[in-house]
């Protein structure tokens, strides 16, 4: 199933990550493990965040994905279901049969 993964980062944890180099290791690490078909990263509401979509194949792929992020940046993390256009038309398609 597409996901997008939330990912707010705690900003004194995140600072001190960028202080001693492993934020970028924690992001690139992160990508190469789940292969996002998009990365976003900006700021919301005050906190740096990273917005990724990609295909979780199993639910168990949370923890491994997530505590990364809680452990080292203390970070905000929330999953959302997302289509992209042809999930939409496809589910459209279906309507009214």
């Amino acid at each position: 199933m597409r996901v997008l993964l939330k990912a707010s980062m705690d900003t004194e944890k995140a600072n001190e990550a960028i202080r001693n180099g492993t934020l970028g290791k924690l992001i690139q690490e992160s990508v190469e493990q789940i292969k996002p078909e998009a990365a976003y990263f900006t700021v919301e509401n005050g906190q740096r965040t990273a917005f990724l979509v990609f295909d979780m194949q199993d639910s168990s792929q949370m923890p491994v994905i997530s505590e990364p992020f809680f452990l080292q940046l203390g970070a905000k993390i929330s999953y959302t279901p997302v289509m992209n256009l042809d999930d939409v038309q496809k589910g459209l398609s279906q309507l009214g049969r």
